[in-house]
């Protein structure tokens, strides 16, 4: 098995690097903001729209009641002789209330109804999540600090100089001979120093 690397740019990893840190930032981001755009919407239909339909219950309720009253006033004080008065109008806005009141009933029984289900389903989401979540907060940073080490080592192996005279960057390095030197006992200088390329 070979263990040589083949490196075609170490720019590249840098670019993986960042775009690794860019996901696992915009990532986070995303989960938050579903997080809070989840309990934003659970809080609309299990706070929000309950009281709302509790209290437009109440004032159904109130309607039906001032609509009772204001025929049974009709019916008693616009008598005249033996002729009960019509009293459409008192009767048409009993009619409108009932069905406000019937509308308001069954808003708060969807409520109560669909309440359940969707906190299940919110939570269900929420645990699908968490694996999401872990692997932005433990493999991203895990990955991105492998990346590092892989960069530092890289960069390190560039300034080595290989055996042969050359750094691993592909620059020649000039390498004095290590052949014997003659002797200098006859008082010659000696001009067979010479130099690999």
């Amino acid at each position: 098995m070979s263990t040589q690397a083949d490196i075609k740019s170490i720019d590249t990893l840098s670019l993986v690097k960042l775009a690794m840190i860019s996901y696992a930032h915009e990532s986070s981001q995303a989960l938050a903001d579903i997080e809070i755009e989840g309990q934003r919407g659970i809080d609309w239909i299990t706070v929000d729209r309950a009281a709302f339909w509790k209290a437009e219950m109440r004032r159904a309720a109130d309607g039906v009641n001032q609509a009772i009253k204001d025929l049974e006033h009709c019916r008693t004080y616009k008598k005249v002789g033996d002729n009960t008065p019509a009293c459409a109008e008192e009767k048409k806005n009993l009619e409108k209330a009932r069905k406000r009141l019937q509308r308001a009933e069954e808003k708060l029984e969807l409520v109560r109804r669909w309440t359940p289900v969707v906190l299940q389903q919110f939570r269900e989401t929420c645990v699908r999540l968490v694996r999401f979540r872990e692997i932005i907060d433990v493999d991203c940073p895990r990955a991105i600090a492998r990346i590092e080490q892989m960069l530092t080592a890289l960069e390190n192996y560039q300034t080595v100089t290989s055996p042969s005279g050359t750094n691993t960057s592909g620059t020649s390095t000039a390498v004095k001979s290590v052949a014997r030197q003659p002797d200098d006992s006859d008082g010659e200088p000696s001009t067979e120093e010479s130099t690999d390329s």
